[in-house]
């Protein structure tokens, strides 16, 4: 990371692999990893629902790793790889996770779907949660005001045997 001075104020470079890609980045210091996506990036998938870590709107994967994004300062994840809900697709082709939230209906405003996508993509990579209360307990970090919660459960139900697949031909 590298500091810069200008007349905006004060900056820093950093560099991020961001959905696949490797790019450098000029930040200021107190500018959180969400506001950097959406403000500066014009990432909006990743939304801004309590500013305060407690929804779960805002989670993304760094490292591969869920995070919230309104917790941190995008200056902490120099050299970081992170994916957002719109690095999860492959082309036209849909994660596997958005798959079946459009299948089991997962959705009712959409405001929480990202995050509890890239939540329930985190889930999936930390290979812990195997029945239907485990994965209660470790999405619980993500709300859905709406109460789509039974369809989320059974989209991501659907979805963790196809992921835990793909990991394992990895």
């Amino acid at each position: 990371m590298s500091e810069n001075s200008s007349a905006a104020g004060h900056t820093c470079t950093i560099s991020l692999e961001l959905n696949g890609e490797r790019r450098e980045l000029q930040v200021q210091p107190w500018t959180t990893l969400l506001d950097l996506l959406r403000d500066q990036l014009g990432l909006t998938g990743t939304k801004k629902g309590c500013d305060h870590g407690q929804c779960g709107a805002c989670t993304v994967l760094l490292d591969g790793r869920r995070i919230n994004s309104c917790l941190t300062l995008a200056v902490m994840h120099d050299g970081a790889s992170l994916t957002t809900i719109e690095g999860l697709a492959s082309d036209a082709t849909l994660h596997p996770l958005q798959a079946a939230f459009v299948k089991h209906d997962a959705f009712q405003c959409g405001y929480c779907t990202p995050g509890q996508i890239c939540s329930a993509a985190g889930l999936a990579a930390e290979n812990r949660a195997s029945s239907r209360d485990e994965i209660r307990e470790h999405m619980s970090g993500n709300l859905c005001r709406c109460g789509a919660y039974p369809n989320i459960l059974a989209a991501i139900e659907d979805a963790l045997p196809t992921l835990r697949g793909q990991e394992g031909a990895q």
